[in-house]
């Protein structure tokens, strides 16, 4: 397998967390997004969304999604178990990753994309162009906020957001309060639970893929 992958951005960085804890060895192909490389004729032939990560499976087959990716690889290596270990489990943790993907991760994207200088005419990832909806980035600012809120008042008295074991939650909405630091948002000090776990994942080695 080989994952097309770029440090930096959070998408590519949820997958290559997932693949630490799996304590798997997949060969990584760079995309230089800085350069553009995502929006090459070469790369779109890859991937026509133009976007990180893609897995690309021994027989050539190609899926570019975070989900996608993770529960391909859950089911090709079960262990340590990710998504649950369950029906129930596993139903647990796909509704708090789908919330998670919704409220956290989109609404980072919605305050960065809508408000950054360098992605103006970039509003939208893809190999289209859409201008900055300033309203948009205010109001993915005020979802975050409210992601933060409701998360921290979940966490009281929890180890992991879904269920008693680290899962790909976690990994996830971790990638989200890092993410929230590029576009200039922070947990608020007197959110202590949200904080205390942070803390906690933040310091897993997985951490740093």
């Amino acid at each position: 397998m080989k994952l097309y992958d770029f440090p930096g951005p959070p998408s590519p960085r949820r997958v290559r967390i997932f693949i630490a804890e799996k304590g798997l060895d997949i060969e990584k192909v760079s995309v230089n997004l800085r350069e553009g490389e995502h929006l090459s004729d070469d790369f779109k032939k890859i991937n026509p969304h133009c976007t990180i990560p893609v897995l690309e499976m021994d027989n050539g087959v190609r899926i570019s999604s975070i989900d996608a990716i993770n529960r391909y690889l859950e089911d090709m290596y079960p262990e340590p178990p990710l998504f649950g270990r369950n029906p129930e489990e596993r139903a647990v943790i796909n509704d708090w990753n789908h919330y998670t993907n919704v409220n956290g991760f989109m609404a980072v994207a919605e305050a960065l994309r809508n408000s950054a200088e360098r992605l103006k005419g970039r509003a939208i990832t893809g190999p289209r162009d859409f201008d900055q909806i300033p309203a948009l980035a205010e109001r993915g600012r005020a979802r975050v906020m409210n992601f933060f809120e409701d998360l921290n008042s979940h966490l009281a008295g929890r180890e992991f957001i879904a269920g008693d074991n680290y899962s790909v939650v976690d990994i996830g909405a971790m990638v989200v309060v890092d993410f929230s630091g590029m576009a200039k948002l922070t947990v608020p000090e007197e959110y202590t639970d949200l904080k205390r776990w942070h803390a906690a994942v933040a310091a897993r080695p997985s951490a740093q893929a």
